[in-house]
């Protein structure tokens, strides 16, 4: 009596009574993609190892028995942080949670087939006449596969005949996509939709500018028409339809690794070593060198067409600019992040990159401004081109008014001949209302040389004013607005009878304006901070 009780007690045990049941494929996602924490300014993209990652959420449906059984998701990412996974909607919880580590292969294949029966097919060279017999397979895939056939045990490829296993089913556990599974337990057993979110390894994002600059205003600043895209990056093998796209902009503290945490299932290879196919009689193959690698792809071959692509010889604002952007991705608060969420559905394909328009604006005022830096411990001999900066304030008085994401910026200019390309500085990041400051290059046109009238030394005691001047030069037929950079208050002290001496960006310096074609001198005293007044 006792032993038909334990006997019926493992019967109905969890274990053998757990059934494997898969999700749907999922009806909605959501996809939140974050860019690597660890690119600094002015640091491309790496479309090819992207080091960002995505949060993902999925909605399945999924229909359980009563009791305890095994959910598989099929069609989750490769690059998927299984120690993230979090599902809801089912009403007894999650009890334990895996990520498988194969995926289909020939390998696993075999592997998945051990001790049970296949076909081997064997085909006579000479006739072309096949035959086929059942075998099982006595050994995993380790570098060689045995039969046991009614000849007795023998090793696949090893005949001297050409050979191939057929299969008639996929083992249990294995899929074609990656998987992850729970187990999970309801008393009564339904249909549940249920809510899959994890993190996933191999994805990235960019912001990326393109401004033209189309003359001036009626106050006489610079008229900027800016738009900016934002460029996703997907390094995954699996798609996401229809999926509701966000990305994240802001600095953010990550300790994980998520790129170790991965963990990507793989595909194993099977290697059938044991002699060539062929004859004694024909000798040795020939070492023919491989032949050559096929000619590269055109640029972005890798990665679908979802994005701008400029040829030619000279790039122009014109194709950048003139298409329309009817999908703008709008900003949301996040914390003391930023979020743009895309307005509509999009697919987030396989290894693929997508662009996104997230900034349109036709009239942003700004200004230019050329600096030159001058100090005791700087003085020059000879003049010195001055740096030309494009300055304007992020608020919707002079045409912005959002967040701007770090990101490269390629502003153009007209000219007699077209449009040209003037410079491609990179931006940090810029909260409505801050002052956006980028560097363009050297002037050819205006000219600076920085002068110490005395000898002597405002480094040694008592530290004595020095006089310093700079002579500037204005090649332009128009007038620009120039700064003359001192030094760090922490180092220096400044004093002057200009009314543009001031300090601005942590800097003294002194600000004025220059007439076209014309040459001015800017004089100036200063000494160490460590003197006492």
């Amino acid at each position: 009596m006792t032993s038909v009780a334990l006997v019926a007690a493992l019967a109905a045990s969890p274990a053998s009574a757990r059934e494997a049941v898969y999700a749907s494929a999922p009806g909605k996602v959501s996809v939140t993609v974050y860019r690597d924490p660890n690119r600094s300014l002015g640091q491309r993209i790496d479309r090819e190892w992207p080091r960002g990652f995505a949060m993902i959420t999925e909605t399945r449906t999924v229909t359980l028995p009563p009791g305890e059984s095994t959910i598989r998701f099929e069609g989750v990412a490769e690059g998927m942080v299984a120690v993230s996974a979090i599902v809801t909607g089912l009403p007894g919880g999650t009890i334990e949670k895996n990520r498988n580590a194969d995926l289909l292969s020939p390998a696993s294949l075999v592997d998945g087939t051990l001790g049970n029966r296949v076909t081997i097919t064997r085909t006579n060279p000479a006739t072309g006449v096949a035959a086929s017999e059942d075998a099982i397979v006595r050994t995993r895939a380790d570098g060689g596969i045995v039969l046991q056939t009614q000849a007795g045990f023998e090793a696949v490829r090893c005949s001297g005949l050409p050979e191939k296993l057929t299969f008639d089913r996929v083992p249990d556990g294995l899929s074609a996509q990656p998987v992850f599974s729970i187990d999970t337990r309801t008393p009564a057993g339904g249909t549940y939709e249920v809510q899959l979110t994890y993190i996933s390894w191999g994805f990235d994002w960019e912001a990326h500018y393109v401004a033209s600059h189309t003359g001036k205003d009626a106050d006489g600043r610079e008229r900027l028409r800016m738009r900016s895209w934002l460029t996703l990056v997907n390094d995954n093998g699996q798609s996401f339809p229809d999926a509701q796209l966000l990305v994240v902009a802001g600095a953010l503290n990550i300790a994980s690794d998520f790129q170790a945490l991965a963990s990507p299932p793989t595909a194993r290879p099977l290697y059938l070593d044991c002699y060539p196919i062929g004859s004694t009689a024909a000798g040795s193959a020939i070492d023919v060198p491989p032949p050559p690698p096929p000619a590269p792809p055109p640029p972005m071959m890798a990665y679908e067409a979802d994005s701008i692509v400029v040829t030619g010889a000279r790039m122009s604002a014109r194709g950048l600019m003139e298409s329309p952007a009817p999908i703008v991705a709008q900003e949301e608060n996040l914390g003391d992040l930023k979020l743009y969420r895309v307005p509509v559905a999009v697919d987030v394909a396989a290894k693929s990159m997508k662009q996104v328009a997230f900034l349109d604006r036709d009239e942003v005022k700004a200004a230019f401004q050329y600096r030159y830096s001058c100090s005791p411990w700087g003085e020059n001999d000879e003049a010195s081109p001055l740096a030309i900066w494009l300055r304007t304030k992020n608020d919707r008085k002079n045409g912005l008014g959002v967040a701007l994401p770090t990101g490269g910026v390629t502003l153009f200019e007209q000219s007699s001949r077209g449009e040209q390309l003037v410079g491609e500085p990179s931006m940090r990041d810029y909260a409505e209302g801050r002052d956006v400051e980028l560097e363009l290059g050297l002037s050819p046109n205006i000219f600076g040389r920085c002068v110490k009238d005395t000898k002597r030394d405002p480094g040694s005691r008592p530290y004595p004013w020095v006089t310093m001047h700079t002579t500037l030069t204005n090649a332009n037929r128009f007038p620009v607005e120039v700064r003359i950079e001192l030094g760090s208050p922490a180092e220096w002290k400044a004093r002057s009878k200009l009314k543009g001496l001031a300090l601005r960006d942590g800097q003294w310096s002194i600000e004025q304006k220059l007439a076209p074609n014309s040459s001015t001198t800017i004089a100036w005293d200063q000494r160490s901070a460590q003197a006492k007044d």
